[in-house]
C-alpha cells in the first residue's frame, strides 16, 4: 500500500473510479459487462485477478468490478470502494438460487432485505439483530427499469448464506417457509458495509438455479448470458 493507491486490494486511485460501480461476484463478468456495455473501457484493477473497469454508458461514467464469492470477499472490496475511493452506489449484480414456488429460471430478484446466517454485524457490536436493507431509491429506479424493459422480476428478501455445500439437507426449508425468494452469500455484508458508511447499495440477482426443483444453468450462461440484470443495473446506474 502506497499514498498513491490507498488500499492493498485495489491498485487505483480514487479518480479511476465512478461514482456508482456494478459489482458481479466472477470477475469474467466484469469484463463481460465491460466490454460488451462500457464505452471506452479501461481495466483499472487487476489486483488479485479481481478485475475492475470504468468506461461510459449513455455517456455516463460507470464502473463494474468483480467482488469474489462470499461475504468475506464483498465486505473487502464494498469497504475498500466505499471509504478510500468515494464511491457511493454498489450494485450487485449476481446470480442466485431460487426458493420460492413462484421463482423460475432467469427471473430477476431484486433484494429488498437480506436475511444471513453470518456473524458480518457481530462487529458492529449493536447488541441484536441488524436487518440489512437495499436502498430504497435504488431499488425503486430499478423496479421501473424492469417494468419499462418488461422483464421478470420479484422483489423480496434473499438469503446471504455462509455455506454453499451445506450438511443440513433441510437447512433452506425454514427460509423458504419464511417466503425467501432466493439464497446468494453476498447481499448482506453489501447492504451492512452500505449503511455503517452512509452510501447506498442494491443487490440484483437472475436465478441461475432453483434449489428445490432441481434446476440450473450452466456455467457459460452464468457468465455470459445475464443480460436483462445488466442492463437493469446500468440503466440505474446512469440515472444517479
Amino acid at each position: 500500500m502506497s499514498n498513491l493507491y490507498p488500499t492493498p486490494h485495489i491498485k487505483a486511485t480514487p479518480a479511476d473510479f465512478a461514482k456508482t460501480v456494478l459489482m458481479p461476484g466472477d470477475p469474467l463478468r466484469a469484463k463481460f459487462v465491460a466490454e460488451n456495455f462500457l464505452t471506452d473501457a479501461r481495466l483499472v484493477n487487476n489486483v488479485r485477478g479481481i478485475q475492475g473497469y470504468t468506461g461510459t454508458y449513455k455517456g455516463v461514467p460507470v464502473s463494474v468490478m468483480a467482488s469474489g464469492m462470499g461475504m468475506p470477499s464483498i465486505g473487502i472490496y464494498s469497504y475498500e470502494l466505499y471509504n478510500f475511493f468515494g464511491v457511493e452506489n454498489i450494485i450487485r449484480i449476481g446470480s442466485a438460487g431460487g426458493l420460492a414456488d413462484d421463482v423460475r429460471l432467469r427471473d430477476i430478484i431484486i433484494g429488498m432485505g437480506a436475511c444471513t446466517n453470518s456473524n458480518y454485524q457481530d462487529q458492529y457490536g449493536l447488541g441484536g439483530s441488524f436487518a440489512p436493507i437495499a436502498s430504497y431509491e435504488l431499488l425503486r429506479r430499478a423496479v421501473s427499469e424492469c417494468e419499462a424493459i418488461g422483464v421478470r422480476y420479484k422483489v423480496g428478501n434473499l438469503l446471504s448464506s455462509d455455506v454453499f455445500y451445506n450438511a443440513n439437507p433441510t437447512f433452506n426449508d425454514g427460509w423458504y417457509r419464511m417466503g425467501v425468494l432466493g439464497v446468494e452469500m453476498e447481499a448482506a455484508a453489501l447492504y451492512m458495509n452500505a449503511a455503517a458508511a452512509g452510501k447506498n447499495a442494491l443487490a440484483i440477482c437472475t436465478v441461475s438455479d432453483h434449489i428445490l426443483r432441481g434446476e440450473a444453468l450452466d456455467s457459460d450462461a452464468r457468465q455470459n448470458t445475464f443480460t436483462d440484470m445488466m442492463t437493469v443495473a446500468l440503466n440505474v446506474a446512469t440515472s444517479m
